[in-house]
């Protein structure tokens, strides 16, 4: 799970964020914006891939600006940063401006392991993002509910975890739908059952992957099923999120790589390599770009930009499988 070294941080910091978990990642990120927001009227947020990154783009971002007195600089994919572009970064990171907290992704694997080593040398502080082992879910789940509000006892977490998944989003929005409808009262076996129940092999992963594999019939089928059966539709959502962003991940990959590292590189076990392959067959890089806009807009509709959740995912899974494919 994510692991905090250093104090909460704060404007003048450098943050680096490190790991394969991409949910606590950008829980992370997120923390730190909330932590810096809390004590400023106004902050200003920036974020910006790393790769398109230069000296120019740096200064202006760490510089003094006319729009807000206080910022925060989000820089992700840290691994992708231009070589020329690491010696400013260390620069900076060991005279930070007062009034800018600097936020470090890195997504982990051994790509960009110097420029880690040497912010580390300059003593940021690092918030470690690692999934935590399936024995541990339950765990996480409770800290969800509890972290919602709600409490859960450990048969009930396990229970969830048996019923949803190790994917952490998808985990997550589940408690949170959870305590938000058990109406104050403890999160029981019983809950979870009216919302997950009889539906062993219709999950939000079985929608994810039958879309993702361009079966356009399957894919509804299952969809329907599954919002039959309780599934929220933050879940659907959060899984072929989830499935799209390994997928992607898996393609931009450099070839050649022996299987552990391309598990790093993708964020996956080892395990999951053979289905991804599979996956990437029949995507391009166009198809995978609409696919993931789909679920962007579906997610946002699902959450309240739309009064009509099961109109928006099918049109989600439409759009995906029609993308399959696609030059």
């Amino acid at each position: 799970m994510a692991a905090r070294r250093g104090s909460a941080p704060k404007l003048g910091d450098v943050l680096l964020v490190t790991g394969t978990e991409s949910f606590l990642a950008d829980r992370a990120v997120r923390s730190a914006i909330a932590a810096v927001s809390k004590d400023a009227s106004e902050v200003e947020a920036t974020d910006v891939d790393a790769a398109t990154l230069d000296v120019g783009v740096f200064a202006e971002l760490t510089g003094p600006s006319l729009f807000a007195s206080e910022r925060v600089l989000v820089l992700r994919s840290l691994e992708n940063l231009p070589s020329e572009m690491v010696p400013h970064l260390i620069e900076y990171a060991g005279s930070p401006s007062d009034d800018v907290l600097a936020v470090l992704v890195h997504s982990g694997g051994q790509k960009g392991k110097g420029v880690l080593d040497k912010l580390r040398k300059a003593s940021v502080n690092e918030v470690v993002a690692t999934a935590p082992k399936a024995w541990e879910l339950p765990q996480f789940v409770a800290g969800e509910i509890r972290l919602h509000g709600g409490t859960v006892d450990e048969g009930a977490a396990s229970a969830l975890v048996d019923a949803v998944g190790h994917d952490l989003r998808a985990l997550a929005g589940a408690c949170s739908q959870l305590v938000s409808d058990s109406g104050g009262q403890a999160v029981t076996a019983e809950l979870i059952g009216q919302y997950f129940g009889g539906r062993a092999e219709v999950t939000s992963f079985a929608v994810a992957d039958a879309a993702i594999a361009g079966r356009t019939e399957p894919a509804l089928e299952q969809l329907r099923w599954a919002l039959d059966c309780g599934v929220a539709p933050v879940l659907v959502t959060s899984a072929m999120a989830g499935g799209l962003r390994g997928l992607a991940k898996y393609s931009s990959a450099p070839s050649g790589m022996r299987e552990a590292d391309l598990a790093r590189e993708v964020g996956v076990p080892p395990w999951k390599l053979k289905q991804l392959k599979q996956q990437s067959r029949g995507w391009t890089p166009g198809g995978l770009a609409t696919a993931i806009k789909a679920v962007a807009q579906a997610d946002a509709d699902v959450k309240g930009a739309s009064g009509d959740a099961g109109y928006a995912l099918e049109r989600m899974v439409l759009t995906i499988t029609r993308a399959h494919g696609r030059r």
